[in-house]
């Protein structure tokens, strides 16, 4: 596409050309009887194509839930030679993504691009020009949501972006608008499908971490570069989202403490199944009890078998959310591909298109409750250590004295022989992060201690 400048465009500031009376005058026009709503999408990929298909197949059916039309400007692409998915008429076509935003008879933008820039700079230009904006992009609303949500409240303009997280799951609009009269605890859950994907083979059918990968690959769930999804990156921009959401503050995606499922082995697996449990990749953010703070972060843990997140199976998704008069809620669905996250694509269309036609925008940004990140040294939870340890008298003894040494009190001990080595498991009971890794650090430094081999988190089993 043709690039763009990062800044907002300083023609189209609310001082110049497009004040609030001109941003007025365009939502009447576009509520004028039979007018068609016009959308310009930004992308024509996996996501973009599935949108161009459901636009045109349920035209109709979507008319008379908006009260209006709704028609193609125009769709930008990087190239216009490319073989695409489905049919899309080449006259719509454009590599002038920045034209196509600025045009007077665009109502709506939806932008499937991906990215930091040029989604950036078109999304801003898109909402100082009077429109409304859907967006799918986690990255961008993770890594600079201040701009984008600040600029949607300047022009007020709709922004909205279920899409971002979890696919076809309606999740964000129930944290934004359903739950806005409730204190949410707590959201934990599965957002990343290639990684529950992984996680599943290894534990059904014993795979490796690297043939697992390749079968998720090999599907069509893994991308060739799967470093985003396996690492967490993919999750933690997810988890900020949500947070953000959820506990009506402000956190990005470097506020997020993020592991990935890349060290996991088989033999973790096993242990883990040995002991009832499976292991998933969880995004967790939650409200510190003095509700003063909140922690946030993605990495792998055991959870019990017996939990409902503990089914969730092959490339799905699931979110756990708890509050204080809700309770217990569980979003389950597909969360990711092209025709789910479309179906989330046209619902946020549906609500943009019926607020302009009213002449009305959604809810904006909330972030009144300022509440601060703390650091991943300050979270509580259980802990799964296994160790080589040498297979002598008053080995065990020892270890334990460095767990009882940090405060870290040991639930339960499994040891098995192995000639002249042993290996070691503990689970301990709820503790600091600060305080098992300095438990770790010391045992490392024990002659008795021939390797750390996994350390775990365990979730999702809230005995003390």
């Amino acid at each position: 596409m043709k690039p763009v400048a990062p800044a907002e465009p300083a023609v189209s500031v609310e001082s110049a050309q497009d004040g609030p009376a001109v941003r007025r005058g365009r939502h009447e026009r576009a509520g004028e009887p039979g007018r068609p709503l016009r959308v310009a999408l930004l992308g024509c990929g996996v996501v973009g194509s599935q949108v161009v298909r459901l636009m045109g197949e349920q035209a109709d059916d979507l008319a008379a839930r908006i009260g209006a039309p709704l028609e193609l400007a125009g769709v930008a692409v990087r190239r216009l030679g490319r073989k695409r998915d489905g049919e899309v008429d080449p006259a719509l076509l454009t590599t002038d993504a920045e034209g196509l935003v600025a045009r007077e008879d665009v109502d709506i933008v939806v932008e499937v691009i991906g990215g930091i820039e040029p989604a950036r700079s078109l999304i801003l230009a898109a909402m100082a020009g009077g429109k409304s904006v859907v967006t799918a992009n986690k990255a961008l609303l993770a890594e600079d949501g201040a701009t984008v949500h600040g600029t949607a409240k300047r022009h007020g303009a709709d922004l909205y972006f279920e899409a971002s997280v979890a696919g076809a799951i309606p999740l964000l609009r129930p944290l934004r608008e359903s739950l806005a009269g409730d204190r949410v605890h707590r959201v934990l859950g599965i957002v990343n499908g290639t990684t529950n994907y992984i996680l599943d083979k290894m534990d059904s059918s014993g795979a490796s971490f690297t043939d697992a990968l390749e079968e998720a690959q090999a599907l069509g769930y893994a991308e060739a570069d799967p470093t985003a999804d396996v690492e967490g990156f993919d999750a933690a921009a997810k988890a900020a989202i949500l947070a953000g959401l959820a506990f009506h503050t402000r956190v990005t995606a470097a506020d997020v403490h993020r592991e990935g499922i890349t060290e996991i082995t088989s033999t973790d697996v096993s242990s883990a199944n040995a002991m009832g449990y499976v292991i998933k990749l969880l995004a967790i953010c939650a409200r510190a009890d003095d509700g003063r703070t909140v922690g946030v972060r993605v990495h792998p843990a055991m959870i019990p078998r017996s939990h409902p997140l503990a089914g969730v199976r092959e490339a799905y998704n699931a979110v756990f959310v708890e509050a204080e008069s809700g309770g217990q809620l569980m979003f389950y669905g597909k969360g990711a591909g092209g025709a789910p996250t479309a179906s989330a694509v046209l619902g946020d269309l549906v609500a943009v298109a019926r607020n302009r036609l009213a002449g009305t925008c959604g809810p904006q940004e909330s972030t009144y409750a300022d509440l601060s990140v703390h650091p991943m040294g300050e979270t509580v939870t259980r802990y799964h250590v296994s160790l080589d340890v040498a297979d002598k008298p008053g080995v065990l003894a020892t270890v334990a004295e460095i767990f009882a040494r940090h405060d870290v009190s040991i639930q339960t001990v499994r040891q098995e022989g192995r000639g002249d080595d042993a290996q070691l498991v503990l689970v301990s009971h709820r503790a600091s992060d600060a305080a098992l890794s300095a438990t770790i650090e010391d045992l490392r430094g024990l002659d008795i201690v021939r390797g750390v081999t996994s350390v775990m988190r365990v979730e999702g089993d809230e005995n003390p």
